[in-house]
Protein backbone atom coordinates (compact mmCIF):
# COMPACT_ATOMS: atom_id res chain seq x y z
CA UNK A 1 0.00 0.00 0.00
CA UNK A 2 1.30 3.33 -0.83
CA UNK A 3 -0.39 6.74 0.29
CA UNK A 4 -2.23 7.31 -2.90
CA UNK A 5 -3.98 4.22 -2.19
CA UNK A 6 -4.40 4.71 2.01
CA UNK A 7 -6.00 8.14 1.15
CA UNK A 8 -8.55 6.16 -1.55
CA UNK A 9 -9.53 3.86 1.18
CA UNK A 10 -10.58 6.33 3.54
CA UNK A 11 -12.13 8.28 1.07
CA UNK A 12 -14.53 5.27 -0.17
CA UNK A 13 -15.03 3.86 3.13
CA UNK A 14 -17.38 1.20 3.41
CA UNK A 15 -20.03 2.90 5.68
CA UNK A 16 -24.01 2.10 6.53
CA UNK A 17 -26.26 3.91 3.94
CA UNK A 18 -30.04 4.33 4.30
CA UNK A 19 -31.01 7.12 2.47
CA UNK A 20 -29.30 10.67 3.55
CA UNK A 21 -28.61 9.47 7.29
CA UNK A 22 -24.95 9.86 8.76
CA UNK A 23 -22.82 7.23 10.25
CA UNK A 24 -19.76 8.41 11.15
CA UNK A 25 -18.95 5.55 13.24
CA UNK A 26 -15.73 4.63 11.46
CA UNK A 27 -14.69 8.19 10.88
CA UNK A 28 -15.03 8.91 14.49
CA UNK A 29 -13.16 5.34 15.28
CA UNK A 30 -10.17 6.43 12.96
CA UNK A 31 -9.70 9.87 14.26
CA UNK A 32 -9.57 8.49 17.77
CA UNK A 33 -6.89 6.07 16.75
CA UNK A 34 -5.04 9.26 15.09
CA UNK A 35 -5.26 10.95 18.08
CA UNK A 36 -3.46 8.36 20.17
CA UNK A 37 -0.74 7.49 18.00
CA UNK A 38 0.23 11.10 17.68
CA UNK A 39 -0.09 11.48 21.53
CA UNK A 40 1.18 8.07 22.83
CA UNK A 41 2.71 6.35 19.53
CA UNK A 42 0.14 3.65 20.65
CA UNK A 43 -0.33 1.25 18.07
CA UNK A 44 -3.12 -0.66 19.47
CA UNK A 45 -5.58 -0.03 22.29
CA UNK A 46 -8.01 -2.35 24.04
CA UNK A 47 -11.87 -1.71 22.91
CA UNK A 48 -12.77 -1.83 26.52
CA UNK A 49 -10.33 0.93 27.53
CA UNK A 50 -11.21 2.93 24.21
CA UNK A 51 -15.34 2.33 24.71
CA UNK A 52 -16.61 4.93 26.58
CA UNK A 53 -14.59 7.64 24.59
CA UNK A 54 -16.18 6.14 21.77
CA UNK A 55 -19.74 6.33 22.93
CA UNK A 56 -19.27 9.91 23.70
CA UNK A 57 -18.05 10.72 20.38
CA UNK A 58 -21.04 9.08 18.89
CA UNK A 59 -23.06 10.83 21.40
CA UNK A 60 -21.92 14.05 20.68
CA UNK A 61 -21.35 13.46 16.90
CA UNK A 62 -23.21 11.69 15.39
CA UNK A 63 -26.91 11.21 14.93
CA UNK A 64 -29.22 10.78 18.13
CA UNK A 65 -29.92 7.16 18.56
CA UNK A 66 -31.47 4.87 20.91
CA UNK A 67 -28.22 3.04 21.37
CA UNK A 68 -24.56 3.09 20.19
CA UNK A 69 -22.35 0.73 19.31
CA UNK A 70 -18.64 1.37 18.92
CA UNK A 71 -18.10 -2.35 18.79
CA UNK A 72 -19.63 -2.65 15.19
CA UNK A 73 -16.72 -0.51 13.17
CA UNK A 74 -13.91 -1.60 15.64
CA UNK A 75 -14.97 -5.07 13.88
CA UNK A 76 -15.87 -4.26 10.58
CA UNK A 77 -13.55 -1.47 9.29
CA UNK A 78 -10.98 -4.68 9.38
CA UNK A 79 -12.99 -5.28 5.87
CA UNK A 80 -11.54 -1.68 4.22
CA UNK A 81 -8.09 -3.28 4.78
CA UNK A 82 -6.32 -0.41 7.10
CA UNK A 83 -7.24 -1.89 10.43
CA UNK A 84 -6.47 -5.07 12.60
CA UNK A 85 -8.11 -6.79 15.36
CA UNK A 86 -5.65 -8.69 17.74
CA UNK A 87 -7.25 -11.87 17.98
CA UNK A 88 -10.49 -13.26 15.93
CA UNK A 89 -14.11 -11.60 16.96
CA UNK A 90 -16.60 -14.05 16.76
CA UNK A 91 -19.42 -13.10 14.33
CA UNK A 92 -22.96 -12.08 15.54
CA UNK A 93 -25.20 -8.64 16.05
CA UNK A 94 -23.31 -7.12 18.41
CA UNK A 95 -19.71 -7.98 18.86
CA UNK A 96 -18.99 -5.42 22.18
CA UNK A 97 -19.05 -8.77 24.69
CA UNK A 98 -16.73 -10.77 22.52
CA UNK A 99 -14.09 -7.65 22.45
CA UNK A 100 -14.64 -6.88 26.56
CA UNK A 101 -14.87 -10.70 27.21
CA UNK A 102 -11.69 -11.51 25.44
CA UNK A 103 -9.93 -8.41 25.75
CA UNK A 104 -9.39 -7.88 22.32
CA UNK A 105 -7.05 -4.59 21.03
CA UNK A 106 -7.34 -3.14 17.57
CA UNK A 107 -5.37 -0.25 15.61
CA UNK A 108 -4.45 0.73 11.93
CA UNK A 109 -2.12 -2.34 10.29
CA UNK A 110 1.51 -2.24 9.98
CA UNK A 111 1.33 -0.97 6.58
CA UNK A 112 -0.28 1.80 7.46
CA UNK A 113 1.51 3.05 10.34
CA UNK A 114 4.77 2.93 8.00
CA UNK A 115 2.94 5.08 5.94
CA UNK A 116 2.04 7.29 8.61
CA UNK A 117 6.05 7.54 10.14
CA UNK A 118 7.02 8.03 6.98
CA UNK A 119 5.04 11.02 6.17
CA UNK A 120 4.35 13.81 8.76
CA UNK A 121 2.05 15.54 6.38
CA UNK A 122 -0.35 11.87 6.18
CA UNK A 123 -1.76 12.31 9.43
CA UNK A 124 -3.15 15.73 8.08
CA UNK A 125 -4.23 14.76 4.70
CA UNK A 126 -6.22 11.96 5.96
CA UNK A 127 -7.87 13.52 9.08
CA UNK A 128 -8.89 16.44 6.64
CA UNK A 129 -10.45 13.63 4.29
CA UNK A 130 -12.63 12.33 6.97
CA UNK A 131 -13.48 16.00 8.44
CA UNK A 132 -14.39 17.16 4.78
CA UNK A 133 -16.73 14.17 3.66
CA UNK A 134 -18.13 13.30 7.10
CA UNK A 135 -18.78 16.62 9.32
CA UNK A 136 -19.96 19.97 8.98
CA UNK A 137 -17.19 23.11 8.96
CA UNK A 138 -17.99 24.49 12.37
CA UNK A 139 -17.37 20.69 14.20
CA UNK A 140 -14.28 20.05 12.87
CA UNK A 141 -11.55 22.19 15.30
CA UNK A 142 -13.95 20.69 18.11
CA UNK A 143 -13.26 17.16 17.07
CA UNK A 144 -9.95 17.66 16.64
CA UNK A 145 -9.71 18.49 20.16
CA UNK A 146 -12.21 16.04 21.49
CA UNK A 147 -10.07 13.22 19.83
CA UNK A 148 -6.40 15.00 20.47
CA UNK A 149 -5.35 15.67 17.18
CA UNK A 150 -3.36 18.59 16.73
CA UNK A 151 -3.15 19.32 12.62
CA UNK A 152 0.02 21.31 11.63
CA UNK A 153 -2.58 21.55 8.17
CA UNK A 154 -5.70 22.25 8.74
CA UNK A 155 -7.96 22.75 5.19
CA UNK A 156 -10.69 24.23 4.95
CA UNK A 157 -13.17 23.58 2.12
CA UNK A 158 -14.00 26.10 -0.82
CA UNK A 159 -17.10 27.64 -0.16
CA UNK A 160 -19.01 28.82 -2.43
CA UNK A 161 -19.48 33.00 -1.89
CA UNK A 162 -22.48 33.17 -3.48
CA UNK A 163 -24.59 30.95 -1.09
CA UNK A 164 -23.12 33.08 1.63
CA UNK A 165 -24.43 36.23 -0.66
CA UNK A 166 -27.95 35.20 -1.08
CA UNK A 167 -28.35 33.70 1.68
CA UNK A 168 -27.19 36.85 4.12
CA UNK A 169 -29.84 38.97 1.57
CA UNK A 170 -32.96 36.96 1.94
CA UNK A 171 -32.59 37.30 5.31
CA UNK A 172 -32.19 41.51 4.88
CA UNK A 173 -28.57 40.67 6.53
CA UNK A 174 -29.39 39.73 10.13
CA UNK A 175 -29.54 36.90 11.94
CA UNK A 176 -32.88 34.92 11.80
CA UNK A 177 -32.69 33.69 15.72
CA UNK A 178 -31.78 37.09 17.45
CA UNK A 179 -31.31 39.68 14.47
CA UNK A 180 -27.72 39.92 15.16
CA UNK A 181 -25.67 42.24 12.82
CA UNK A 182 -22.66 44.55 13.15
CA UNK A 183 -20.49 45.93 9.67
CA UNK A 184 -17.27 47.29 10.10
CA UNK A 185 -16.54 49.46 6.80
CA UNK A 186 -19.59 48.39 5.12
CA UNK A 187 -18.21 44.30 5.72
CA UNK A 188 -20.72 42.32 7.57
CA UNK A 189 -19.02 40.47 10.93
CA UNK A 190 -19.66 37.54 12.66
CA UNK A 191 -22.75 36.65 10.31
CA UNK A 192 -22.91 33.60 8.21
CA UNK A 193 -25.20 31.17 5.85
CA UNK A 194 -25.50 27.86 7.61
CA UNK A 195 -26.35 24.89 5.52
CA UNK A 196 -29.78 23.05 6.65
CA UNK A 197 -28.64 20.28 5.60
CA UNK A 198 -25.28 19.78 5.46
CA UNK A 199 -23.08 20.45 1.98
CA UNK A 200 -21.12 16.87 2.69
CA UNK A 201 -23.99 15.10 3.28
CA UNK A 202 -25.64 16.35 -0.45
CA UNK A 203 -27.43 20.06 1.07
CA UNK A 204 -27.47 22.17 -1.78
CA UNK A 205 -26.46 25.65 -1.86
CA UNK A 206 -29.97 26.96 -2.24
CA UNK A 207 -31.09 30.11 -0.25
CA UNK A 208 -34.17 27.04 0.80
CA UNK A 209 -31.49 25.11 2.66
CA UNK A 210 -29.86 28.32 4.40
CA UNK A 211 -30.35 30.47 6.90
CA UNK A 212 -28.29 33.56 8.37
CA UNK A 213 -26.79 33.08 11.64
CA UNK A 214 -24.87 34.71 13.74
CA UNK A 215 -21.24 32.82 14.40
CA UNK A 216 -22.51 31.95 17.98
CA UNK A 217 -25.81 30.17 16.55
CA UNK A 218 -24.76 29.40 13.53
CA UNK A 219 -22.55 26.88 15.96
CA UNK A 220 -25.21 26.06 18.28
CA UNK A 221 -27.14 24.92 15.41
CA UNK A 222 -25.36 22.66 13.99
CA UNK A 223 -24.28 21.45 17.41
CA UNK A 224 -27.78 20.26 17.71
CA UNK A 225 -28.83 22.91 20.34
CA UNK A 226 -32.17 23.82 18.60
CA UNK A 227 -33.56 23.01 15.55
CA UNK A 228 -36.44 25.06 13.26
CA UNK A 229 -39.64 23.35 12.84
CA UNK A 230 -41.76 23.11 9.55
CA UNK A 231 -44.10 25.93 10.94
CA UNK A 232 -40.55 27.88 11.52
CA UNK A 233 -40.36 27.74 15.49
CA UNK A 234 -37.49 27.42 17.09
CA UNK A 235 -37.17 24.50 19.85
CA UNK A 236 -34.37 24.13 22.03
CA UNK A 237 -32.81 21.33 23.20
CA UNK A 238 -34.14 19.71 26.69
CA UNK A 239 -30.76 18.92 27.52
CA UNK A 240 -29.11 22.37 26.57
CA UNK A 241 -28.25 24.17 30.02
CA UNK A 242 -25.82 26.64 30.78
CA UNK A 243 -25.15 29.75 32.82
CA UNK A 244 -24.27 33.65 32.68
CA UNK A 245 -25.97 34.42 29.46
CA UNK A 246 -27.62 31.42 28.44
CA UNK A 247 -31.10 32.39 28.88
CA UNK A 248 -30.79 35.47 27.15
CA UNK A 249 -28.88 34.47 23.85
CA UNK A 250 -30.35 30.80 23.75
CA UNK A 251 -33.09 29.79 26.34
CA UNK A 252 -35.54 32.53 25.37
CA UNK A 253 -35.65 32.10 21.75
CA UNK A 254 -37.18 28.62 22.77
CA UNK A 255 -40.77 28.32 21.03
CA UNK A 256 -40.17 31.47 19.14
CA UNK A 257 -40.25 32.13 15.54
CA UNK A 258 -37.17 32.46 13.39
CA UNK A 259 -37.13 35.64 11.48
CA UNK A 260 -38.44 35.50 8.21
CA UNK A 261 -36.75 36.05 4.76
CA UNK A 262 -38.30 38.39 2.65
CA UNK A 263 -39.54 36.01 -0.01
CA UNK A 264 -41.95 33.03 1.40
CA UNK A 265 -39.75 31.32 -1.70
CA UNK A 266 -36.82 31.25 0.49
CA UNK A 267 -38.06 29.67 3.87
CA UNK A 268 -36.59 26.83 4.68
CA UNK A 269 -37.54 23.38 2.74
CA UNK A 270 -39.55 20.94 4.80
CA UNK A 271 -37.25 17.82 3.67
CA UNK A 272 -33.73 19.92 4.87
CA UNK A 273 -35.87 20.81 7.82
CA UNK A 274 -36.50 16.95 8.75
CA UNK A 275 -32.74 15.95 8.06
CA UNK A 276 -31.60 18.20 10.11
CA UNK A 277 -34.29 16.88 13.15
CA UNK A 278 -33.51 14.00 12.43
CA UNK A 279 -29.51 13.48 11.98
CA UNK A 280 -27.98 17.01 14.15
CA UNK A 281 -30.29 17.85 16.41
CA UNK A 282 -29.82 16.13 19.87
CA UNK A 283 -33.60 16.91 21.50
CA UNK A 284 -36.64 15.35 21.73
CA UNK A 285 -37.56 14.48 18.02
CA UNK A 286 -40.56 12.91 18.77
CA UNK A 287 -41.75 16.98 20.48
CA UNK A 288 -40.58 18.68 17.50
CA UNK A 289 -41.66 16.80 13.37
Amino acid sequence: MNKSELLERISNLAVWKKGDQRAPHKPLLILYALGQWQLTRQKRFLYANAKPKLVELLIEYGPKRKSYHPEQPFVRLERDGIWELDKPVLMSDSFNKSLIDYHVSGGFTEEVYKLLESDDALVDQVANLLLEQHFTETLHNEILQVVGLQLTYYRKRKRDPEFRAKVLSAYQHQCAICGFQVKLNQQLIGLEAAHIKWHNIGGPDTEENGLALCSLHHGLFDRGVFAITSDYKIHVSEKAVGKGTFDELVKRYDQQYIRKPFQNSYLPNEQFIYWHIREVYKGNVESVV
